[in-house]
């Protein structure tokens, strides 16, 4: 699991296996038995907290990055979610257009 990755997690409620994104940094992963998670989802609310995500950055319909509903959980295994362009992903994260958000301070952290 690294840092900038997007990973499949069962939640509890609502009881359902949906992607997320890993914003615990790379190097303290090592050292916790839990890592902080932003839910990505299809609900698409547009407003300033949620980054977009389409077909373009690699997921199979449009969603969102759910910055208002971070969570702490257990860093047991999580599987990759396979073909997915991680790398995109991080930079859109990074990108001016979201810094002043929480998810883009989060990720911009070492």
């Amino acid at each position: 699991m690294k840092h900038g990755e997007i990973r499949w997690y069962r939640f509890l409620v609502p009881g359902k296996k949906r992607p997320v994104l890993v914003l615990t940094r790379d190097s303290v992963l090592e050292y916790l038995g839990e890592v902080t998670i932003a839910p990505i989802t299809t609900t698409v609310r547009d407003i300033p907290s949620e980054v977009f995500l389409s077909t373009t950055d690699g997921m199979p319909r449009d969603c969102t990055i759910n910055c208002d509903h971070l969570q702490t959980v257990s860093n047991s295994a999580h599987p990759e979610m396979p073909n997915l362009p991680d790398i995109y992903v991080a930079r859109k994260m990074l990108s001016s257009e979201y810094q002043p958000y929480a998810c883009g301070n989060i990720l911009r952290a070492p």
